[in-house]
């Protein structure tokens, strides 16, 4: 009956991955359409690019046994991440694209040794603790990466993308609904989807005693369920107005221009939600 339950959740996790990863799909079509990446950072892509193939690495039989749904959304979101990654050096600007090509090299290495390590070096129980502290580690170099990426909202991934989702999108949305009391810039459904991730990857990693599956979505649900709670709380607040001074009034502005750009990426992450929530 264990194993029942957390093969469903574990098929649950995938779908609900699957579904947020394609969110920034409709952002990607406008860099195609408009052949420019604007203002949007290529950084969180790469990070993203790292951790699904050191998560995929992981689920992997000889690396941790019974992981291998985990090892099956990671897989499908390496492609669809170098994808994402191929778009943005098409058309970045030169010198981007040279430090995102520097940047993918890096990416490249640094999974490149981590195989070979686990492969030539480790074995046993060493190997999976040596894999799962590399995917762990490299998560929290992601959830440092440019948090200004509001159209990559939805792409952060750990060992089972929605615990990224959930540090990025708490970060800067929750930070925003706090300061304007507003949910206008956190979709309900986005917030609902990254808790029902996090959740079922969080109930699969306990049913399977694995810790590094654990601690991260037990975060992403977590923070997921904070976002949740925020939409109770403001859902029926359009947002306070206060009168300001000049150097208030600056900072204001200033805010406003920022709320502005992550609304565009939220509506446009939205936007995808919204097309397919009746698939997951």
């Amino acid at each position: 009956m264990e194993h029942i339950a957390r093969f469903f959740f574990g098929v649950s996790g995938n779908v609900i991955a699957l579904f947020l990863f394609l969110s920034p799909v409709v952002t990607f079509w406008r860099i195609i359409k408009k052949r420019s990446t604007e203002d949007f950072s290529g950084v969180p892509y790469n990070m993203t690019l790292l951790n699904c193939l050191l998560s995929a690495w992981y689920g992997l039989p000889f690396v941790s046994p019974n992981n291998i749904l985990v090892t099956t959304i990671n897989g499908t979101g390496s492609l669809i991440e170098a994808i994402y990654v191929v778009i943005f050096l098409i058309f970045a600007q030169r010198q981007i694209r040279l430090r995102m090509l520097g940047l993918l090299g890096v990416v490249t290495s640094i999974f490149t040794a981590v195989v070979l390590i686990s492969l030539l070096a480790l074995h046993g129980n060493g190997r999976k603790i040596f894999c799962g502290l590399a995917a762990t580690i490299f998560s929290i170099c992601m959830y440092a990466s440019p948090l200004s990426i509001m159209v990559s909202v939805s792409l952060s991934l750990s060992l089972s993308l929605c615990s990224c989702i959930s540090i990025i999108n708490n970060v800067c949305g929750v930070r925003l609904v706090i300061k304007t009391k507003s949910v206008e810039f956190m979709p309900f459904l986005l917030s609902l989807s990254v808790f029902l991730c996090g959740t079922s990857w969080f109930i699969y990693g306990l049913l399977g005693r694995d810790p590094f599956i654990i601690i991260p979505n037990g975060c992403g649900s977590f923070l997921g369920l904070t976002q949740l709670i925020l939409y109770a709380i403001y859902r029926n607040n359009k947002g306070a107005a206060a009168p300001a001074g000049k150097g208030e009034a600056a900072a204001a502005a200033a805010e406003v221009e920022d709320a502005k750009k992550v609304a565009a990426a939220v509506e446009l992450a939205d936007a995808t939600t919204n097309k397919v929530a009746s698939q997951v």
